[in-house]
């Protein structure tokens, strides 16, 4: 299996370096937070692509060229898309699990989210940024972690570290042929797996392990993961450029006459609400159920943060809640070192 693995990622990786990825969009705003994508040609400046700073959440890439200029895709089944560029071990992406949640909660009527995987770590063939090694972004996970209040154990680059994010993201694309819903909840599995759980998400029976939770046919993801899923990666990476990427999260919200709005990085919930107004003027929300058992029975997990977010409650007020009902046995707790998962009792 390492030999494949080998293999893989070496035909993925040759191509990735032939072009420099991802230019600074015109739309960028001043002051974002997020975790950058890895240039794909070897680094030449001080940047790294796992050193999303906790103040301002940004992981900055050197400026290239983008080719073919910003392409927008339009909505097409609801009245707005939400086109987002993540990658599984974007600790930022992460850190907007709670207002995505939400969004989808509030505007699921009018609202799709359309996920493409961006490309943050293609190998460790570089040194720059303090980081040269797997262990050097251990101490930075935890510090991410207190910033946005979710769950973070950087012990995972000291234990059992990974060598590109490249496979969870091939292995996301695989689990697109099959069914969207699940894909989704395959990636969610995994990042708990990741960053909570301490889990090399780019080994294969890791990744397994997370589709079979997620209900998907392991030997078809095996099948597409080795074949056809590579070339869809390729495609997101070619999108990314078009689009003008640099880095993640990057949410284009747009609506079917190609009226956008872009999201770079960690945003308040407010300024996706905004960005959605601003395409579709008579969008309104729609009002859900905040009590514990709807909520989880929507979302299976949450952290602390999450059900602070979906419950409109401050962070101490959900901790309390959440441990009675674990204390009442209604729900389970997953402790890790910087903070638990809440699980309902059918997980």
């Amino acid at each position: 299996m390492k030999a494949y693995h080998t293999t893989l990622l070496g035909k993925v990786y040759e191509n990735k370096r032939t072009k420099a990825l991802i230019a600074v969009m015109s739309l960028l705003i001043a002051g974002s937070f997020g975790c950058q994508a890895q240039n794909v040609k070897k680094m030449e400046s001080k940047t790294n692509p796992l050193m999303c700073d906790p103040e301002t959440g940004m992981c900055e890439i050197p400026t290239g060229t983008n080719e073919a200029g910003n392409q927008i895709v339009t909505a097409k089944n609801k009245p707005v898309k939400l086109i987002y560029f993540t990658d599984p071990i974007c600790s930022s992406c992460w850190g907007i699990e709670p207002q995505l949640r939400k969004l989808k909660l509030e505007y699921g009527s009018d609202i799709e989210v359309e996920y493409h995987m961006g490309g943050l770590l293609p190998d460790w063939s570089y040194n720059s940024g303090g980081i040269s090694k797997p262990s050097d972004v251990a101490h930075h996970w935890d510090e991410v972690s207190k910033h946005y209040q979710m769950p973070i154990d950087g012990d995972v680059w000291l234990e059992d570290p990974l060598e590109s994010s490249y496979p969870p993201s091939i292995a996301f694309k695989a689990a697109q042929l099959q069914n969207q819903e699940k894909t989704i909840t395959f990636l969610r599995i995994m990042r708990e797996m990741v960053f909570m759980q301490k889990k090399n998400i780019a080994k294969w029976p890791v990744m397994a392990e997370a589709a079979l939770k997620a209900g998907l046919d392991t030997t078809q993801l095996h099948i597409d993961y080795t074949g056809k899923a590579d070339q869809l990666f390729r495609n997101d990476l070619q999108l990314a450029r078009k689009m003008g990427v640099r880095g993640f999260p990057s949410v284009f919200v747009t609506n079917a006459a190609g009226n956008t709005e872009f999201v770079y990085g960690t945003k308040p919930y407010s300024t996706y609400e905004t960005a959605i107004a601003k395409v579709l003027p008579p969008v309104t929300k729609t009002p859900y159920s905040k009590d514990w058992t709807a909520l989880f029975a929507h979302y299976p997990t949450l952290t602390t943060r999450e059900f602070a977010e979906l419950s409109g409650i401050q962070l101490g007020e959900a901790e309390t809640q959440l441990e009675k009902l674990v204390g009442d046995n209604k729900l389970r707790k997953l402790s890790s070192k910087n903070g638990p998962l809440w699980l309902s009792k059918t997980m």
